[in-house]
């Protein structure tokens, strides 16, 4: 089986000042992911890996580059499962982890249970060594300033989504050279969000869902409505029925659309290596790597590519 990987960096209103950083920055992170998987490492290892790039970040939503709830705090969010043996771990509302992937994944491999949440997941972390940050570190300064600026606003959540005003989601999913896949999504979450608010991302089968016996896929866009439809599993649900990965995630988004007004985006893997980037937002940064080729977009409808894996400075 030749490895595939494919990266997205939040289905949003891209501004067109962070567009190429973006690009860039799914980019770097697929080359992460797609080391490991071409060294014969495991589809888990190289979606953490791809992930812990973009959280590393600033220019995405997820660790360094969070925004802030309405009380001026960080809380993300992470999920990672395993295709193999549906193992997942999950996140929620933490505040000082850098890498929320990576703690999910602690979660998922050294105790019984798929989610930790806020005061408990803290003292876990404290429990297993993990390294804590300073909060501020990873809030940007643009950050701050965008969060004073919009405190004058009384707008909901999803109208600051359907805005220029908001970051999303990062997340990743991969087949392994043994047929497994995986799949991981972390996220700092909405801008001005309530505080305690927790979207799609950790919840399986909304923000991610991967099975070895139909695929893996990783979401973005706006929270709520992706639970109400839990978009990932019913991405896969329509796999199972025999369509594409491209097929499907179209089906399902246009019924996310019609069902409850929602707009997002998701990335899909297949077992045989097939794969899809497709979003009904303004534009999602997305990158993906099958046998020599690295594809990439950030635009509807627009897809280039590259036989090289060189990433300019």
């Amino acid at each position: 089986m030749k490895p595939v990987i494919v990266v997205h960096g939040g289905a949003w209103a891209i501004p067109d000042k962070i567009a190429e950083d973006s690009i860039r920055g799914v980019k770097n992170a697929i080359l992460e992911g797609f080391k490991i998987l071409e060294n014969g490492g495991s589809a888990l290892d190289a979606v953490e890996r791809a992930v812990r790039s973009m959280e590393d970040n600033p220019v995405f939503d997820a660790g360094h580059g969070a925004v802030l709830n309405a009380n001026g705090e960080v809380e993300l969010d992470a999920v990672i499962m395993d295709g193999k043996t549906l193992a997942a771990g999950a996140v929620s509302s933490i505040r000082n982890i850098s890498n929320p992937v990576t703690f999910a994944r602690s979660v998922m491999e050294k105790t019984d249970h798929v989610m930790l949440t806020d005061r408990g997941a803290n003292q876990y972390a404290d429990s297993q060594g993990i390294p804590k940050v300073a909060t501020d570190e990873l809030i940007t300064e643009d950050e701050r300033k965008e969060w004073e600026h919009y405190q004058k606003y009384t707008d909901s959540v999803k109208t600051l989504f359907n805005s220029q005003l908001v970051h999303d989601t990062v997340g990743a999913v991969a087949l392994d050279c043994n047929g497994n896949v995986a799949c991981a999504t972390s996220t700092g979450g909405i801008r001005n969000k309530m505080v305690g608010r927790v979207g799609d991302t950790p919840i399986i089968g909304s923000g991610g869902y991967a099975d070895n016996h139909i695929g893996a896929v990783s979401c973005t866009g706006h929270g709520e409505s992706i639970m109400k439809v839990t978009l990932a599993r019913l991405i896969l649900f329509h796999m199972e029925q025999g369509k594409s990965p491209e097929q499907a995630t179209d089906e399902a988004l246009r019924y996310m659309a019609e069902r409850v007004n929602g707009a997002g985006g998701a990335i899909v893997i297949s077992p045989d290596g097939n794969w899809a980037a497709r979003f009904t937002t303004e534009r999602m940064a997305w990158a993906s790597i099958k046998e020599d080729t690295l594809s990439y977009g950030l635009n509807p409808k627009e897809m280039f590519n590259e036989k090289t894996f060189r990433i300019a400075s």
